[in-house]
């Protein structure tokens, strides 16, 4: 019976390994430029990973332009110690509240430990990482998002790839939408270079970066 139950738990990694090799193919050598068309009377649970300062201001100047009904539950996550986008948050859901009807006014925040603080070593960032990954485990469960949208805060590594991982063991079909952020012209952000091969839809808003990445789309300025 050991032997037998050796060789299950053998033959469903092997099998769950080459699913992720070939969805990391198949990722990275798709260029998406658009989402797959919403049905208009069909909402999207969706992830939004906010990040601080300038990419707080991208992102949800894009939620804001988005249509509520189409994009709900909406939850947001962001980094433990982020008050500032808190705050803003509320403030776009209030007035994203006067243009859709009260059941599509749903959105919840989450709060995760930072991945990487500024000027924090990469040695000791794999470990906080890796603490945040845990943390995001119950909540990515609880929510089971069918979209996340994220810019570039380190904050969504350990989301996209957990999504992705989720992918792997068929419990979700989260498509990944990462938009890098307007601040890098001429190379992908650290975020950007880590999900370049788990985000099913990559965009840039510098013509330079599509020339140079060939899985990249050029949307202009979010």
């Amino acid at each position: 019976m050991c032997i037998t139950t050796f060789h299950l738990l053998t033959v469903a990694t092997c099998f769950f390994l080459g699913r992720f090799y070939y969805l990391v193919r198949k990722t990275s050598s798709n260029v998406v430029k658009i989402l797959p068309k919403q049905p208009k009377d069909k909402s999207m649970n969706t992830m939004i990973v906010i990040g601080s300062g300038g990419h707080t201001t991208e992102m949800l100047r894009l939620v804001k332009a988005m249509t509520p009904s189409l994009y709900c539950p909406r939850t947001y996550v962001m980094a433990s110690s982020d008050a500032t986008s808190e705050f803003k948050v509320h403030v776009l859901e209030e007035h994203l509240a006067t243009k859709a009807s009260r059941k599509y006014r749903k959105y919840s925040i989450f709060k995760i430990p930072r991945s990487r603080d500024v000027g924090q070593s990469f040695f000791t960032s794999a470990f906080s990482t890796l603490y945040s990954f845990l943390r995001c485990v119950p909540m990515m469960l609880q929510t089971r998002p069918e979209l996340v949208l994220c810019n570039g805060p380190g904050t969504c590594v350990p989301i996209c790839i957990l999504a992705f991982l989720l992918r792997t063991f068929f419990l979700t079909n989260t498509i990944i939408v990462f938009i890098e952020s307007v601040c890098r012209v001429e190379s992908l952000s650290m975020t950007g270079k880590i999900l370049y091969y788990f985000a099913d839809v990559f965009l840039v808003q510098w013509k330079d970066l599509e020339h140079r990445y060939s899985r990249v789309a050029y949307v202009g300025r979010v």
